[in-house]
């Protein structure tokens, strides 16, 4: 059953290249989906195995494959700068004067319960990171 639920409700395939069912019909087809770019343009909404009507667990399968991926030295140079900037820096999302004041205008803290909010917790970050050998698997992959 191809019903395509999944692709159409993804947002991501609405803004970039992302078939997510082409994603999983390849998957199941072949070791070479990945080098697909497409695989990560998932964001993990969760939108297309929430519809699903066979409960096929797609973004679970998407995360294998990511897995899978960066095991193997594949990842996209934009997913690694956000990883490096985890490593470095606790959190991937720059916090300058432009999104302390979007924050505020939203009603939110200037700054987010993250490093940004308690630089002491940075350390613990990184150590967590270390332990779970998120810093090893980095220094594998090779920008697609």
């Amino acid at each position: 059953m191809q019903c395509g639920v999944c692709s159409g409700s993804c947002p991501s395939g609405r803004h970039t290249s992302l078939n997510i069912r082409k994603i999983i019909r390849n998957a199941a087809r072949t070791t070479d989906v990945i080098r697909d770019e497409q695989l990560w343009m998932c964001t993990t909404c969760y939108n297309c195995q929430e519809r699903c009507p066979r409960n096929i667990d797609i973004v679970d399968s998407v995360l294998v494959i990511r897995t899978i991926a960066v095991r193997e030295g594949i990842m996209l140079k934009e997913h690694r700068k956000v990883s490096e900037l985890l490593i470095e820096y606790g959190h991937a999302v720059p916090i300058d004067n432009n999104n302390r004041k979007k924050r505020t205008e939203l009603g939110l803290d200037e700054v987010p319960e993250t490093v940004h909010k308690y630089p002491d917790g940075l350390e613990e970050v990184k150590t967590l990171l270390e332990s779970c050998g998120f810093d090893e698997l980095l220094e594998t992959v090779t920008e697609n």
